[in-house]
């Protein structure tokens, strides 16, 4: 089976047999042998021991990552696009030239990946390339880029900008941009709801998603995407950055002046000790599904081999600070879903109707 097809929790289990030199590992830390004095093992006791477990885990994962993920990677060859086209400075009055040349981009991008036999990526890039899309951004190269606006840019009162997570690539964009029309459906007509893929996301089963050294690098761009919204737009709109997973870290390495709202959702921590170290004066949020396996990633930092690996603070914890709110019993894929708790306590937010928020 591919690496594609592992679940966060077969690849715990994997690290727990590749630790135990290839034997079971009894779940909870029980006698195999089911014996009388294993019975009486307390809740508390598995706690700790699974705390370290999780631990080892982490570890397990690094080096799986730094070994198995480089090579399943080679497998697939990088398919060549053209770079994008230059762009006159964006302003209202520049948008729909922005859109059209980047719907242009796209349609290119497609006929280069499908002249080399890419036909999942060509198929991507020319649904980017529909009249229907407006797309702020495309870049083909590589894993790929885009940034998409649901709504009318030009004249929201309110904009949210929805900062993605590790495996977020052109070919798995459709993730992204399904969440951004669920809130874009849950909030008014005066709010624009922008999908930001604007830095190269890590992939879960690696190295880089174990750091927040990709966070650093991509958080000066998210920086310069709000600066451009605001030089275009004026300080009027409210803007909310509503940040998924290892997008979190992204959002916190950022400075932010000009954000009213800054959500942290499935998060696995920021890299930073508490809402103090965001310098923002924004509101912070915090949030987390019952059922998002996140919840089992230990919150530690650790330097290994000359680099720091994990993410430290829970974002939820008190000890944090963030206004943490409901999430529901949704799973790590499962704060944009319809209808659901997360996404109506996020809409409310978007919309400034903080007082009607949730809280957890």
């Amino acid at each position: 089976m591919g690496l594609r097809g592992w679940s966060p929790a077969a690849v715990i289990g994997a690290a727990g047999w590749v630790r135990n030199g290839g034997r079971a590992e009894v779940p909870g830390g029980a006698d195999p042998r089911g014996s009388e004095e294993g019975d009486r093992t307390g809740e508390a006791e598995r706690r700790r021991s699974r705390r370290g477990r999780l631990r080892r885990t982490l570890l397990a994962a690094l080096v799986t990552g730094a070994v198995v993920v480089p090579l399943s990677a080679a497998v697939r060859p990088r398919i060549p696009a053209p770079a994008p086209a230059a762009l006159a400075p964006l302003s209202v009055a520049t948008l729909n030239a922005t859109y059209r040349a980047n719907r242009a981009d796209a349609a290119e991008a497609s006929r280069t990946a499908a002249a080399h036999g890419d036909r999942g990526r060509a198929a991507k890039d020319r649904a980017l390339a529909s009249p229907a899309r407006d797309l702020l951004a495309f870049d083909g190269r590589g894993t790929g880029r885009a940034t998409e606006v649901f709504g009318d840019l030009a004249t929201a009162r309110r904009i949210a900008v929805l900062v993605p997570g590790s495996d977020t690539t052109l070919d798995a964009y459709d993730r992204l941009r399904s969440g951004a029309q669920n809130l874009h459906r849950a909030v008014d007509g005066s709010t624009a709801v922008i999908a930001w893929l604007g830095y190269d996301t890590p992939r879960t089963l690696s190295t880089g998603a174990l750091t927040t050294t990709g966070a650093e690098r991509a958080a000066p761009l998210l920086e310069r995407f709000v600066g451009e919204l605001r030089g275009a737009l004026g300080p009027a709109p409210r803007i909310s950055l509503l940040c998924h997973s290892y997008g979190t870290a992204v959002c916190a390495r950022a400075a932010w002046a000009d954000v009213q709202d800054v959500v942290l959702l499935g998060s696995p921590g920021t890299g930073l000790d508490s809402v103090a170290d965001l310098h923002t004066r924004a509101r912070v949020w915090a949030a987390r599904g019952t059922g998002d396996w996140i919840a089992d990633v230990p919150h530690l930092r650790a330097d290994l081999f000359g680099t720091t690996v994990g993410f430290g603070t829970d974002p939820v914890s008190p000890a944090f600070g963030a206004r943490v709110f409901a999430a529901g019993d949704g799973g790590h894929s499962d704060y944009f879903a319809p209808a659901s708790v997360c996404l109506a306590g996020l809409a409310r937010i978007v919309l400034g109707r903080t007082p009607e928020v949730p809280r957890a």
